[in-house]
């Protein structure tokens, strides 16, 4: 019998010999927060030095005195690195999860400071209740391949694009209109002729200056423009082919009532 209980401790005391491993991000810094389960420690490095990382893994193993390929598991929000850390510490045999922001859980009724290292060690606490059984205590986000993740640019670019162009038609607008001068439509194809008759609100002509900030702001429309007609030609010319099964499925949809090209790729 006490054989057996010593057996058991023994297998309890190798399942809890885990390194847990958080993330803060910043631009200029990364905050790492370290545990064993039960000691913890904070440290600070570069951001994107991956070689600070494995030495601040080493370091805090030895500080906590784990030997031998113990398991790590590790965890940061998800943000403007995307997803290249998660691919990086997957490939050194690190459990990483990628955590939706908006899922952590947060005292509203209590202030306090917002700090890298606050924040470090509440994402610390997380994950070890995550990893002890709390599955609900946030978000993880799914990762997707390298493949999935190019396959969304044309259509993240688009999107862009289609903003920038709003950006730029409502600049000109604006432009003119402290001259007391109302567009309709700066896209047109003839603005540029239009524009050398227009006249300021007391009939007289535009400011030089002016009159040619505004060809730079329409020039720059029309290459926005320009872009978006090659972007689309693209988008068209994939759909044609369809060569892919993601491409195969967006036709797919676009056959359904009410579905058109944008919703439909989208979707995929």
């Amino acid at each position: 019998m006490k054989k057996t209980q010593r057996t058991l401790q023994r297998e309890d005391s190798t399942k809890k010999e885990v390194l847990h491993l958080a993330f803060e991000l910043s631009q200029n810094k990364w905050k790492l927060g370290f545990s064993d389960g039960k000691k913890v420690r904070i440290t600070t490095i570069v951001a994107r030095d991956l070689d600070r990382l494995q030495e601040a893994i080493e370091k805090a193993k030895g500080r906590f005195l784990l030997e031998g390929d113990v398991r790590s598991v590790s965890c940061y929000e998800a943000s403007r690195d995307g997803f290249w850390l998660h691919r990086y510490l997957v490939s050194c045999g690190i459990e990483n999860v990628v955590v939706d922001s908006s899922s952590i859980e947060v005292d509203r009724r209590k202030r306090r400071a917002k700090t890298d290292r606050i924040d470090a060690g509440k994402l610390l606490n997380m994950l070890m209740r995550y990893h002890g059984g709390e599955r609900l205590s946030w978000r993880v986000v799914r990762v997707p391949s390298v493949e999935e993740e190019d396959g969304r640019q044309l259509h993240r670019e688009l999107e862009v694009l289609k903003k920038e162009r709003t950006m730029h038609r409502n600049r000109i607008k604006g432009l003119l209109i402290q001259h007391g001068i109302a567009v309709k439509n700066p896209s047109d194809i003839r603005f540029l002729e239009g524009l050398e008759s227009l006249k300021s609100w007391d009939g007289s002509p535009l400011p030089l200056d002016f009159k040619a900030r505004t060809v730079r702001e329409y020039d720059r429309l029309k290459m926005v423009e320009g872009q978006i007609y090659d972007l689309r030609k693209e988008r068209q010319r994939r759909l044609e082919n369809a060569e892919d099964p993601s491409m195969r499925k967006v036709v797919q949809l676009m056959s359904l009532h009410g579905v058109g090209v944008h919703s439909s790729w989208k979707f995929v």
